[in-house]
């Protein structure tokens, strides 16, 4: 007790204190204790640095305003990354399908819970802790022996969780990969989650298997390095979310589900990299049923079917100007991309049948031009945004009647 008194007194004299505390609440129960180590090797230099009448350097501005992003962010009860806030929705499954937390195993072995595809892995011991080695010189490769043997085990709604050792040093950077897939080991269609220090890269196949969402995550910032950080994922039917160290970091929402999954770790350099306490679990948050009446309009629609579509954002006739009575959508569509800075959309433009394709084709592309330039305007990053006209080419409804061509003058935001 007289330990941790003395910890955070020491953190309080050399101005730690609060970005130390930020971090603790950033990060979930199971990195809290690799915080602390991590904390524990600043206290000398700390007290070295007071006794010896060292004044501390200016704050980068950059990392102060992390700072107190993170300390109204504690005291609200969300995590941040980057000095972004990001309310973390995890919640693990409830019936365990597998789990290893390697107790009673030999040192030096291969983990008994496990099947080797490529290479080698081993029991051992990082940090403190039991843990699976991926061995250096070439990718490694492994999945979990289900209870029946059989590699169709994933059920509509599940979580995966485990904790993962982050090298910081310089030129051997860790480097892990997840790959989700069909019983015929067919890796095409479906997922592969790949991340390192700095960034997390992904490409996520559609139901049907043949388009794909691409993207990544900075980590940077995110990671306690030379420890222990947590990975987390659910998937509910179609919607697939990734966290680190509790901050999410991917959300798409219309996956194809995959049957089964491997774990291995990609060499650039001479490394070695840890895995321990796997857990996969079936259930999970409800996301489109008890959690609906949580959701906007438009955080429903997009969790649902991948896009938000609205007849309430009107321009004046034959013209590109939006009317005052459309800015109270736009904020809308807005406050849901601040919250979900890494989301793109093709922002669409429809008109109805009356007038002709040489009329309509470009009104509607200056119609959605002048969408994302609102949206810009609220804050929104045009990066994320893209203006397609669609002209009268994808109707809805039957344009013989004014409510059918009512229906068909549109904007759609699809995510992309």
């Amino acid at each position: 007790m007289k330990k941790y008194i003395l910890t955070w007194a020491v953190l309080a004299l050399v101005g730690g204190t609060a970005s130390a505390q930020g971090l603790l609440g950033r990060l979930g129960e199971r990195a809290k204790q690799a915080v602390e180590n991590n904390i524990g090797n600043k206290i000398e230099e700390g007290v070295n640095n007071v006794l010896n009448g060292k004044k501390k350097g200016d704050k980068d501005a950059k990392n102060q305003k992390t700072e107190e992003m993170e300390s109204q962010a504690e005291a609200s009860g969300i995590r941040t990354a980057r000095g972004e806030a990001v309310k973390s929705d995890f919640v693990p499954g409830a019936v365990v399908i597998f789990e290893d937390n390697l107790a009673g195993e030999q040192m030096g072995e291969f983990p008994s819970k496990w099947d080797l595809m490529e290479n080698n892995a081993e029991v051992a011991r990082m940090n403190g802790r039991m843990a699976i080695r991926f061995e250096h010189g070439s990718d490694t490769k492994i999945t979990p022996l289900v209870e029946d043997g059989n590699r169709q085990y994933l059920p509509e709604v599940f979580t995966l969780e485990f904790d993962y050792f982050i090298t910081g040093e310089e030129g051997h950077d860790s480097h892990y990969r997840l790959n989700f897939l069909a019983n015929d080991h067919n890796y095409d269609g479906y997922w592969t989650i790949s991340f390192n220090q700095d960034r997390l890269d992904y490409v996520v196949y559609k139901p049907g298997g043949e388009e794909s969402v691409t993207g990544s995550a900075e980590l940077e910032g995110n990671h306690v390095l030379n420890d222990w950080n947590h990975f987390a994922l659910s998937f509910n039917k179609r919607a697939l979310k990734v966290y680190v160290n509790d901050v999410r970091v991917m959300n798409i929402p219309n996956a194809n589900k995959p049957q089964w999954f491997t774990i291995n770790t990609e060499f650039w350099e001479d490394h070695i990299d840890y895995i321990a306490d796997v857990r996969l679990a079936k259930g999970g948050v409800d996301l489109y049923e008890q959690k609906a009446t949580d959701m906007s309009p438009v955080e429903k629609a997009i969790a649902e079917t991948g896009k938000f579509v609205t007849n309430n954002i009107l321009f004046e006739t034959g013209k590109a100007t939006l009317k005052p009575e459309s800015m109270e959508e736009i904020e809308k569509v807005a406050d849901y991309m601040k919250k979900n800075p890494n989301a793109r959309f093709e922002v669409q433009g429809h008109t109805d049948n009356q007038g002709s394709d040489k009329v309509n084709d470009p009104l509607s592309q200056q119609r959605a031009e002048a969408v994302v330039k609102a949206l810009e305007e609220k804050g929104v990053d045009p990066f994320n945004l893209r203006a397609v006209g669609k002209g009268a080419h994808e109707p809805v409804a039957d344009n013989k009647t004014e409510e059918g061509r009512t229906k068909n003058r549109r904007v759609e935001f699809v995510k992309k």
